[in-house]
């Protein structure tokens, strides 16, 4: 249960966590990348992505992603990320990052959560990939070089 001091509201004043609150983050790991990469109809590499290694097999990782959009035309993209080569989140292919205006140049960050149970010690890489829905557009990630994307590795204790 928490307890708050009496008379004091603040977060510093709780001196204990209720009963089945998580455990503490154990090691924090960030990839980054500002490459640009262009995107067919078939999933490849963004270039983002970050290795850790777990300390326990009973923890999780917490995958933070914030990945730069770039989207020509009347068309959708989607990112997936995978640890290693399994794929752990996939979005709706053509909906992840979609505009229906014809000609429209639409760059923004598309981030998402996920929290990973790999049960293993042993080093781990944590990566996206993105497809474009229509190839006549263009579609990349990182576009001109000059925006990066990030993902944020954190490891939780059971």
């Amino acid at each position: 249960m928490a307890i708050i001091k009496p008379n004091n509201n603040t977060i510093s004043a709780i001196t204990a966590l209720p009963a089945g609150v998580g455990g503490k983050v154990l090691q924090v790991v960030q990839g980054t990348t500002s490459t640009e990469v262009s995107h067919t109809t078939s999933y490849a590499d963004t270039g983002l992505s970050a290795s850790i290694t777990p300390s326990s097999t009973s923890n999780k990782i917490l995958v933070l992603v914030n990945q730069h959009c770039y989207n020509q035309g009347n068309q959708g993209m989607s990112i997936k990320l995978l640890r290693d080569s399994t794929s752990i989140y996939t979005p709706a292919q053509s909906y992840m990052f979609y505009t229906e205006i014809q000609d429209s140049h639409i760059r923004a960050y598309q981030s998402y959560n996920v929290l990973d149970t790999p049960s293993s010690t042993i080093s781990l890489t944590y990566k996206t990939q993105a497809i474009a829905y229509n190839s006549s557009y263009n579609i990349k990630t990182q576009s001109s070089g000059i925006w990066t994307s990030y993902i944020t590795l954190m490891e939780m204790s059971a």
